[in-house]
């Protein structure tokens, strides 16, 4: 039996042991070594030779990811691993680190309990090691801490062993300030990283070492015997003495937990049925044979097997060929096969049991976030993904050749079925296809990906997505149906600053407000307790408040007033652009009392009209994408790299200084971004590290807005200028 059966089959075993299954992501900022660690976990499987661990990148299989040297996806593989004679699967999924892909670390994180989260000793903590330390604690996974690159704090750094450690205490400190900020309450203490307890490591995924407190104890290497393996360029014989996928192995066994210990409290976070309900239970115990639940977590597209969903399965087992039932979409699907990820193939098995992560082929039309079950069990759905951030930057697609245009449809409809980030909109009225995401990359990966799937495509130059608000108040305006039988009066302002922000950072759940659900929540953050009790929507970061008593007729014509309120957030009177951050308030209603004269036609209209007329009347302004610029530059290039940034209508936030390294962290528009990599390259001669995150909206200052609002328009075949009040109150 080759290497390869032997663990096949003992991954087959190991999957019905919960107690023996580890579920793991490993997260960090871009190039901090997550790749080049994974490597090394699995080359002490025995999956890749040890030769090749810190220069195969096995988990970067797909091309684009070679010729980057980036990770794009999110990469699953299964291996079996020995640990005090006891043997454990490890469920691994690498994710990507630049900040375009962060949608990916969302949908790993919900599929694992514990991440290590990976820091370079040399840069520290940078912002997207808090974005993705901050998306595993939100899903309730807990972390363990992997200082990487420490050959290079010795090597090329020249740090002594004092200022190593001062090093190391700065960045442990950085870690646990977030631990301690976003954990759950009754886990902070036990999650903190120390090094005493060995959940800390410290060592080089490039040449395969590391140590932290268990591995010195048991072999007397000390930090002192680093220094001196290092400086003699000897790091071959320290990775024979301290293999680093011992180290690692050894703190995810004894640090992060099983599905047995950690279903317990995550199932009822991201679960909002009944615990005590069967369903609740099993998930609770990671039942195998208790009701299946299943949390889609990602899809993808094979060439020879078409859609195949990744999930991890909290309750019951899920066998190749039965029906299923999915919940979101309310349909129904026969899986063809199951089994687990083995790196870039995948292993059939006829049964995947709680506690695991299985890919499914033939859950058609699943996508990421979707909850499966069985077909005669029904089961509440999981909570859905919420992604950070959310696209800021749209292409417009066409194909070279008419005769692709329907493929064309079609492969858009699979890549947003891949990256749910991604948003596609057909536009009926030019014909364009419109691809927002991320990012400038993560646009060119999107196009690569279309052509790969057989449609040559051209893409437009990328265009900003901004957003409509107010900056004052209006109202009661009057909004009349087109029959003039029914009317509106509402006022509108700009919402609350304190409310915006909990529905940002989602502690106030979008949606149709259903009872007193809400209520407290409201008023927490500052909503006057008579408008708390009678939020009726929240949507897209705008609510709608209904402070009418008494108006016959009124929850007759409920739905159709919430839709139309939603119609006019998608779609604003200034640019068709979205709107988001403004309070509606009904104050007042006429109503006809024949059910005839008050159907769609009539309310829609009417309600949309009062709030694009209230809009126009309220100090219209449109919000710009910005984002967070962070630049590590020699001290001699800083007056470029600011001048690099000012120079796009950039703000310095922060400046600091360490050694003779600067560090300038800034805001500056997405619109300005386009082209900055080149240029902050050539303005450093090439010797500064940046990294990005996004920072939400901003206002657009004043004398920009009419010439933007203009080139909108003018897009989107509008008329130049937007219509005043009385086109939509007359």
């Amino acid at each position: 039996m080759s290497r390869r059966d032997k663990m096949i089959s003992k991954i087959k075993e190991l999957m019905y042991e919960p107690d023996y299954i580890r579920n793991i992501g490993i997260v960090a900022h871009i190039d901090h070594g997550k790749t080049t660690l994974s490597d090394n976990l699995l080359a002490g499987a025995g999956m890749i030779s040890s030769e090749l661990a810190g220069d195969q990148r096995f988990l970067d299989f797909d091309e684009q990811e070679q010729a980057r040297g980036i990770t794009i996806d999110a990469a699953n593989v299964s291996m079996v691993h020995k640990y005090k004679d006891e043997d454990y699967l490890i469920n691994l999924i690498d994710t990507p680190g630049h900040v375009d892909f962060g949608g990916d670390v969302t949908r790993a994180m919900r599929a694992v309990d514990g991440a290590v989260v990976v820091v370079c000793a040399v840069e520290g903590i940078m912002p997207q090691t808090e974005t993705v330390l901050r998306q595993a604690l939100k899903e309730n996974v807990r972390p363990v801490l992997f200082i990487n690159k420490v050959d290079r704090l010795i090597n090329e750094l020249k740090l002594d062993s004092q200022e190593l450690q001062q090093r190391f205490i700065k960045i442990i400190a950085s870690a646990n300030k977030l631990i301690s900020n976003m954990a759950p309450k009754e886990l902070k203490k036990e999650w903190l990283v120390k090094v005493e307890d060995g959940s800390v490591a410290f060592g080089s995924a490039y040449h395969n070492w590391a140590i932290n407190v268990d591995i010195m104890q048991k072999t007397g290497i000390n930090f002192n015997d680093i220094l001196d393996y290092c400086n003699n360029e000897n790091q071959k014989e320290l990775a024979q003495k301290v293999p680093l996928s011992d180290v690692l192995l050894g703190m995810v066994v004894e640090h992060l937990p099983s599905p047995n210990v950690s279903q317990p409290y995550r199932v009822p976070s991201i679960w909002s049925g009944d615990i005590e309900s069967p369903e609740g239970q099993g998930m609770l115990k990671t039942d195998p044979d208790g009701p299946l639940a299943v949390m889609v977590t990602d899809v993808s597209i094979d060439k020879h097997a078409g859609e195949i969903a990744t999930g991890r399965v909290y309750g019951g087992t899920l066998e190749k060929g039965t029906e299923i039932f999915m919940v979101g979409s309310h349909g129904k699907a026969r899986t063809q096969q199951v089994g687990v990820y083995f790196g870039p193939e995948r292993v059939n098995t006829d049964r995947v049991p709680a506690g695991n992560i299985v890919a499914i082929t033939g859950a058609r039309n699943a996508v990421a976030g979707e909850t499966i079950c069985d077909i005669d069990r029904k089961i509440d759905a999981f909570e859905g993904l919420e992604h950070i951030s959310e696209p800021v930057v749209t292409v417009a697609v066409e194909a070279k050749n008419t005769k692709d245009l329907p493929k064309l449809i079609e492969v858009l409809r699979q890549v947003g079925k891949e990256d749910p980030t991604v948003k596609m909109q057909i536009n009926e009225e030019t014909g364009e296809h419109l691809v927002a995401g991320m990012g400038e990359l993560h646009l060119e990966i999107i196009a690569y990906r279309i052509n790969e799937k057989g449609v040559e495509i051209e893409t437009s130059e990328p265009i900003v997505v901004y957003r409509e608000t107010i900056a004052g108040t209006a109202g009661p305006v009057e909004g009349k149906s087109p029959n003039k039988h029914n009317r509106f009066y509402i006022e509108i302002e700009p919402l609350d600053e304190a409310v915006y922000q909990a529905i940002v950072d989602g502690k106030i759940k979008e949606g149709r407000v259903k009872g007193k659900d809400l209520v407290a929540k409201f008023q927490e953050y500052g909503l006057p307790k008579e408008q708390a009790r009678k939020v009726w929507d929240v949507y897209d970061k705008s609510i709608f408040v209904n402070m009418t008593r008494g108006i016959q007729y009124l929850d007759e014509i409920k739905e159709l007033l919430l839709e139309g309120f939603e119609s006019a957030m998608d779609e604003g009177p200034i640019a068709k652009e979205k709107v988001m951050g403004i309070k509606i308030k009904l104050m007042d209603a006429k109503i006809h009392e024949d059910a005839v004269h008050r159907g769609p036609a009539q309310v829609l209209p009417a309600i949309r009209k009062a709030v694009y007329g209230a809009i126009m009347m309220a100090e219209p302004a449109l919000l710009e994408p910005i984002q967070k610029v962070f630049i590590n530059t020699p001290q001699d290039y800083m007056g470029a790299a600011t001048r690099e940034v000012q120079n796009r209508r950039g703000q310095i936030v922060d400046m600091s200084q360490e050694g003779d390294m600067s560090t300038v962290e800034s805001t500056v528009p997405v619109a300005e971004m386009f082209g900055f990599a080149g240029d902050i390259r050539s303005a450093t001669e090439g010797r500064c590290l940046w990294s990005t995150e996004n920072a939400g909206f901003e206002r657009l200052p004043r004398e920009l807005q009419g010439e933007i609002i203009r080139q909108i328009r003018q897009r989107k075949g509008l008329s130049d200028q937007p219509y005043g009040p009385d086109h939509y109150l007359g």
